[in-house]
């Protein structure tokens, strides 16, 4: 089955793949590691990249050899991404995660001996049992790790995912896991905080993203972005495998929209939205438009040399003050 996965993402790469050199390339979502050296090599090789392509791999530690980062780093990959959540043992047993926290240093480590100079890792606050102190105890040992980048996301439990049945116990407070959040600000201070949930060396993958550029996305259940529209590929496997260059679906964004995605990803970064850039792009005055958001939420906005961002406070209601850019 993973043979014909791989001709089938051969397939879609190839048919709608334009060929321009790529700024960035992520192997990511599911469980990247899972494909041997070859394989990702077999998949490079459809791509057009320059010596400046940040070229990221998703791994999972308890997978993780010597000589499997060896030959990842021989084929060009120079960015690698792990999934820690937590330094807790008794936690990653709770939420279901396979690997010990050991495994995550070991890997960080053999990383570094091969030569990789771009690591990071990858946080959950506000886990089932969590403290405050606990939480401070992953980020001063990831820092201690030499690392040069966290990414941290609050729990979040969706409905269909396990815990949203099955309910965890002991799980921190919404005041709580704004106390970790704000924490991690004060505790990550010589990390650069260029977005909302990223800190340290900048990402060229994530900021793509929040620059609301243009991004394929290749693969089961993938989605990307294109001339102004976003699609979503297939999310189940025999669909497909049979069926690889169809996208699931496609949506053509309206001038709204654009905007829209335009001032919320731009909100993500911390440098925020450059007004002058959205005015000339979409022939609006935004601060005449977005007057009464402005002036409601002054509090938790910083006037910059560009525009505006978030503060500290803005940060922890984003979403409330976001959603109210919408039409």
């Amino acid at each position: 089955m993973k043979e014909q996965y791989l001709e089938a993402l051969e397939k879609e790469i190839k048919h709608h793949y334009k060929g321009e050199t790529l700024k960035t390339i992520y192997f990511g979502g599911g469980t990247p590691s899972l494909l041997s050296a070859y394989e990702f090599e077999r998949l490079l090789q459809l791509f057009n990249f320059s010596k400046q392509t940040e070229i990221t791999a998703e791994l999972n530690p308890e997978s993780i050899t010597q000589e499997y980062l060896c030959k990842l780093y021989k084929i060009g990959i120079n960015r690698i991404s792990i999934g820690c959540q937590t330094f807790d043992d008794n936690i990653l047993k709770i939420i279901g995660r396979h690997h010990k926290a050991k495994q995550v240093e070991d890997t960080v480590k053999l990383a570094q001996n091969i030569g990789f100079d771009n690591i990071s890792l990858d946080f959950i606050y506000g886990l089932p049992t969590q403290t405050i102190s606990g939480f401070e105890e992953d980020l001063k040992k990831a820092i201690s790790l030499g690392i040069q980048h966290i990414s941290l996301y609050g729990l979040k439990i969706d409905d269909g995912c396990y815990f949203y049945k099955n309910p965890p116990k002991k799980l921190p407070s919404e005041d709580e896991q704004a106390d970790m959040y704000l924490k991690a600000i004060s505790i990550l201070n010589n990390f650069e905080h260029y977005e909302i949930s990223n800190f340290g060396k900048p990402s060229k993958h994530n900021l793509n993203y929040w620059d609301n550029e243009n991004y394929y996305g290749f693969g089961l259940a993938a989605h990307g972005y294109i001339d102004k529209v976003r699609y979503s590929n297939f999310e189940n496997l025999t669909d497909y495998i049979t069926n690889p260059i169809k996208h699931y679906m496609e949506h053509q964004l309206s001038k709204q929209e654009i905007l829209e995605e335009e001032i919320f990803l731009g909100f993500r970064k911390m440098t925020g939205i450059n007004v002058d850039k959205i005015n000339k792009k979409f022939n609006i005055d935004f601060e005449e438009k977005y007057s009464k958001v402005l002036i409601k939420y002054s509090d938790f906005l910083t006037k910059t040399a560009d525009g505006y961002s978030f503060n500290t406070r803005g940060i922890l209601i984003s979403n409330v003050i976001l959603s109210e850019f919408i039409d």
